[in-house]
């Protein structure tokens, strides 16, 4: 366990005094290790979130530069950030908020040739992807390397997220669900609009990237329950949040690369 300085004690005293965390589980957050796929809309506040709540090492994956249009909703970049890689940007950001954080730069896309190599050697992957493409190459490599996920989306004013830990079983001897036991498939492209042909406000990946550093606390440190086999959306227009319980399949579709 990484013991804590005293300067790090101080930092994170509203951590240490509850209960739940502790120093315990401060310690616990300090040796944690966590992958961030993209360094956008939802992956701005996971990473300052978890940076400033001292996971001690983040890795950042994204091949992307800082673009105008990125402004609205990717608050981890600035103005001055127009043009630069993502990963740069965001990797100062994170040393400004916290410099007892590493960062750990993957300067490439995530595709099937890098995703088990990118996803070795961290515990928990969160998904800020932006297309289906990438959240089932994810979800499906973090079954097989038995990697937690924590996995969100947004479009237009709605978002959703959940925790899996598929390999696991529950309270109940029930084995977890997959991601695929709640979206067998993607739709057929085209049929949903990406972020860029449909808009989307940028305070909801602020709610929506929010809800995942916190997802990442709750597993880290054991405190409360994680969204393990729920699904959380969120109607950011009505103001509403809704919880749809789900389960695994008695005939699952086999992951692609299982053996």
């Amino acid at each position: 366990m990484s013991t804590l300085n005293s300067e790090e004690i101080e930092r994170y005293a509203r951590h240490i005094m509850l209960p739940e965390i502790g120093g315990t589980g401060q310690q616990a957050l300090k040796a944690a290790r966590v992958l961030v796929i993209g360094a956008g809309g939802l992956g701005a506040p996971v990473l300052q979130y978890l940076a400033a709540a001292g996971i001690g090492t983040l890795g950042i994956v994204d091949d992307d530069t800082v673009s105008l249009s990125n402004l609205q909703r990717q608050v981890i970049h600035g103005t001055p950030d127009i043009g630069r890689p993502k990963i740069d940007s965001a990797a100062d950001t994170i040393e400004r908020i916290n410099p007892h954080v590493t960062v750990i730069r993957h300067a490439e896309r995530l595709n099937a040739g890098n995703v088990e190599k990118l996803f070795a050697g961290y515990e928990i992957v969160v998904d800020g992807s932006d297309n289906f493409e990438t959240r089932y190459l994810a979800a499906d490599a973090a079954e097989r390397l038995e990697v937690t996920l924590v996995s969100a989306a947004v479009g237009r004013f709605d978002g959703s997220l959940t925790v899996l830990q598929p390999w696991k079983t529950a309270q109940d001897g029930r084995q977890n669900p997959r991601y695929r036991d709640l979206f067998p498939a993607p739709p057929p492209p085209g049929v949903v609009p990406s972020c860029a042909e449909a808009g989307i406000v940028g305070a909801l990946t602020g709610v929506l990237g929010t809800l995942q550093a916190m997802e990442v606390i709750k597993v880290i440190t054991g405190a409360g329950e994680p969204l393990i086999g729920r699904l959380l959306m969120y109607d950011a227009l009505a103001a509403r949040f809704e919880t749809i319980k789900y389960s695994r399949r008695k005939t699952p579709d086999a992951v692609p690369g299982d053996r």
